[in-house]
Order: structure tokens, then C-alpha cells, then sequence
């Protein structure tokens, strides 16, 4: 797939100030300081599309844009260890919440987690919920240019042994770089196969 034009919709509080769900839609999500923004400009080929800061927590609202006039790109508010208040952070959870459960063009949800950790807690967290929720998410591994390829091969290995004590199979998941724009075409493919494989009506 090539993203000809990608451009800001709108920032929403809440998710019934999201657009209309006339079109399918792909979420990012992660915990702060993940990577998400610079991944989101590497996969647009937009510099600054999405705003990136070294201060995690910058995002703070639900952003759509719009790609090629056919499918949203939303950019989720990062969870974990954001520097804001107790109150905040349960009302941006109660907001993630909310607009993964009921945002019904929510055609797949990409969980970004730090390719040089370990399976972290809430991350672990994060895709339990998903999966007994029944809602279709792929990981997206971050920052694999600051590992070397054997370091990265160690990383995968013990990440998905950790995630088989909770999953039967493992969902779909993405090498990636801001960097060097690693995965971003596999991922734009991933996209573009299911654009073809839903009906139009569904959305209607």
C-alpha cells in the first residue's frame, strides 16, 4: 500500500466525539515512550503528522487521520507511567476503554511494546483484556535498530515463550524501526489485505 495523502481529522475527549465510523479504522497503542508518534510519522512518510515529545504521556486524546481518503490511522494515549495525576490516568484508561469496546470500525488494534524488554506487566495486562474481550490486536516490537540481530532473536524467543503461558498462539506481530523505516511496509500490507477483505456495507 502507498499512503498518498495523510492528514489530521480531529482530536476527541471522548469517543462519542470520534468521527463517523463510516470506515474502517486501525488503532496504536502503547505504553508511554514506546515509540508510537515516530512510528506513525515513519508510516505515513510524515515527519510530523503525529507529535512526538520526549515527555511521556504527550498524548492525550483519541487522533484521527485520515489515510487516503478510505481508512483512519488513531492515535491512542499511551498508557503506564505518564507523568500526570492518579485521576488523569484513570480517566484517560476509562476513555481507552471505552472507545476500544464500543468503536464498532475498530478493525484491529497494533500494541506496541519496546523490542529490548522483557513482556512488561501492563503490557501483559493490556492484551489479556483483549484477548477476553475478543478484540483483534497484533504487536508491533519498537526500536529493533538499537539491538543487534542476535540480541533481537534473544528477545523475541523469551517474549514469546512468555506469552505462550497466557495464549494458546501468538497474534500477528511487526519488526519495527522509526528509524530505518523497518516493518512499515509489512504492516501497511497487513492493513491494505484486510481494507480488501471487508465488506464496504459494514460500515454504512
Amino acid at each position: 500500500m502507498n499512503i498518498k495523502e495523510a492528514k489530521f481529522v480531529k482530536s476527541a475527549s471522548f469517543p462519542e466525539e470520534c468521527p463517523a465510523s463510516d470506515r474502517p479504522e486501525y488503532a496504536f497503542i502503547g505504553r508511554s515512550n514506546v515509540g508510537k508518534s515516530s512510528l506513525i510519522n515513519a508510516l505515513t512518510e510524515r515527519k510530523k503528522l503525529a507529535k512526538t515529545s520526549s515527555t511521556p504521556g504527550k498524548t492525550q486524546l483519541i487522533n484521527h487521520f485520515d489515510i487516503n481518503g478510505h481508512w483512519y490511522l488513531v492515535d491512542l494515549p499511551g498508557y503506564g507511567y505518564a507523568k500526570v495525576s492518579k485521576k488523569d490516568r484513570a480517566e484517560f484508561g476509562g476513555m481507552i476503554r471505552s472507545y476500544i469496546l464500543n468503536r464498532k470500525n475498530l478493525v484491529n488494534l497494533f500494541v506496541l511494546v519496546d523490542s529490548r524488554h522483557d513482556l512488561q506487566k501492563l503490557d501483559r495486562e493490556f492484551m489479556r483484556f483483549l484477548g477476553e474481550k475478543g478484540i483483534p490486536f497484533s504487536i508491533v516490537f519498537t526500536k529493533t535498530d538499537k539491538l543487534s540481530s542476535s540480541g533481537l532473536n534473544k528477545s523475541q524467543v523469551k517474549f514469546k515463550k512468555q506469552m505462550l503461558e497466557d495464549w494458546e498462539s501468538l497474534p500477528p506481530s511487526f519488526l519495527t524501526s522509526a528509524e530505518d523505516k523497518r516493518g512499515c511496509k509489512e504492516i501497511l500490507d497487513y492493513i491494505d489485505g484486510l481494507n480488501k477483505s471487508i465488506d464496504p456495507s459494514a460500515f454504512e
